[in-house]
């Protein structure tokens, strides 16, 4: 079930309904709701796979209580490493499997030798990646004894399925979500509409901004060795623009959906196309996955406070990691070495948490550095994302020779060339909402305090028009962190 299919819009008003007007006065029937309307909204991908999420629920549940209650140390850490392992087992043999037997077969074929081990027709679950790091970062967090760990099964339960981020993140932590499970909720219509203001603005990311980039994205990058240099820079600028549309717009659904519930979900994205240096841009692109690695893989292995060559061996360490998780294809991988290779310098020389602020605070434009420094920022991630999308390596590196080739300099040309000018002029404006907006939560948040009522509500009405007028609403064009 898609946030932007119809089959939503009938199936959130009526878990909304049942919510707060039928189970508001019991905190558990309540719980138990959000499980079953979670359970049912995951089975309209493949209801098969519940029992690999239910699976995982049983084992972190009973582990977090026996985590709880065990004082030897040695035991403790054996109960761990077996959430660990069922965890990650399933992840690795769900998303991994085909990867490793693939590269295997082509490192024993490049001497000479030929073997067939046997591949398998695997189906990926979807939010598999998500709610495996969620469980874990639980079991990690009760055996560092930074949480109690829960005895109630359907709040632990709906913290692990909970609809709104169960297949594609936010990454929650139990400190921060669990506990919202314990408490009588409610109903708070500022945060209700607060709620739906940024739904309405996930929305017009997801179908306006997202799905029109990619039909162009697609087009070019599929076509790539067709395309003159300018139309490949063109190609791998829409492709920058619908990953970030699509990842932040399902995050800002996610969330609104989540208020509306009565529920505080973590940012996700902190407007990461305005930072001015990478380390900046990944502390503000997938917030839940970035300071997820940060806690429980960068730090253990010794952080920034460690030698010089342990730093550079922690960093692509994280990163290769980071890569990897997105997919098994060599891509990622070299997506997060090459930001590995960008932040570097920056680690190196004590300037990797030089902005911490948000760019041109209180300002309505940023000095020329602040502007330049975007820009080669923004160029970097835009040069890196060309690995994310192509299809292999060899795609990638024939995509950046001919980009760079003596046609750069030419007029681009594709099919359907002026409605990509129509989709760049949303682009542009998307841009200039989210610069004014940047300093809220979300773009649309400081819409709340325009006082006049009227005024507010035509604007809604007017992003709603354009995404019904302009939004693509091509079925084939899902989420694409759902293949993560």
């Amino acid at each position: 079930m898609l946030f932007n299919s119809v089959d939503f819009a009938i199936f959130l008003p009526i878990v909304f309904i049942l919510y707060w007007f039928v189970t508001n006065k019991n905190l558990k029937l309540q719980n138990f709701l959000i499980v079953a309307a979670s359970y049912f909204f995951y089975a309209c991908w493949d209801w098969r796979f519940l029992s690999l999420i239910t699976f995982s629920i049983v084992v972190d549940y009973f582990m977090g209580i026996l985590l709880g209650k065990e004082k030897n140390q040695r035991k403790r850490k054996i109960l761990l490493w077996v959430s660990i392992i069922v965890n990650l087992g399933f992840l690795g043999f769900f998303k991994y499997y085909n990867f490793f037997v693939d590269n295997f077969i082509a490192a024993f074929s490049f001497f000479g030798q030929e073997i067939k081990p046997n591949t398998l027709n695997i189906i990926l679950p979807v939010g598999i990646s998500f709610y495996t790091f969620q469980t874990l970062s639980y079991t990690i967090d009760v055996y560092r004894r930074k949480f109690e760990p829960t005895k109630d099964f359907i709040a632990f339960a709906a913290f692990v399925s909970f609809f709104p981020n169960l297949v594609a993140g936010p990454i929650e932590r139990a400190t921060n979500l669990l506990p919202q499970f314990y408490k009588k909720r409610d109903f708070d219509y500022s945060k209700a509409v607060d709620g739906m203001r940024q739904i309405l603005w996930g929305l017009f990311k997801k179908i306006v901004i997202a799905d029109n980039c990619a039909e162009f994205a697609n087009q070019i990058f599929n076509n790539s060795a067709n395309m003159n240099g300018s139309t490949l820079v063109l190609g791998a600028l829409f492709f920058t623009f619908q990953i970030y549309g699509d990842f932040s717009g399902y995050s800002d659904i996610a969330i609104g959906t989540a208020r509306l519930f009565g529920f505080n979900l973590m940012r996700n994205f902190n407007f990461p196309y305005f930072s001015r240096d990478i380390a900046e841009f990944w502390r503000r692109w997938h917030i839940s996955l970035s300071s997820w690695f940060r806690d429980y893989l960068y730090i253990p292995l010794g952080g920034s406070r460690v030698g010089t060559w342990k730093k550079v061996r922690n960093i692509f360490i994280i990163f290769i990691v980071s890569g990897f998780w997105h997919g098994a294809n060599w891509t990622f991988i070299a997506w997060g070495a090459l930001n590995a290779v960008f932040f570097l310098p920056l680690l190196l020389n004590n300037k990797n948490r030089k902005h911490l602020d948000t760019v041109a605070q209180g300002k309505v434009f940023p000095s020329l550095k602040e502007f330049s420094l975007m820009l080669l920022t923004f160029g970097l991630t835009v040069f890196a994302w060309i690995f994310f999308r192509a299809e292999n390596i060899g795609h990638a590196l024939s995509y950046i020779a001919d980009m760079f080739s003596s046609s750069l300099f030419s007029m681009p040309s594709f099919d359907k060339m002026k409605r990509a000018l129509a989709t760049m002029f949303f682009v542009v404006i998307f841009i200039l909402i989210e610069w004014k907006g940047r300093e809220g939560q979300y773009a649309l948040e400081n819409m709340k305090n325009i006082r006049s009522k009227p005024i507010r509500l035509l604007s809604y009405l007017i992003i709603l028009l354009v995404i019904c007028f302009f939004g693509n609403f091509d079925e084939n064009l899902e989420f694409i962190y759902f293949q993560f």
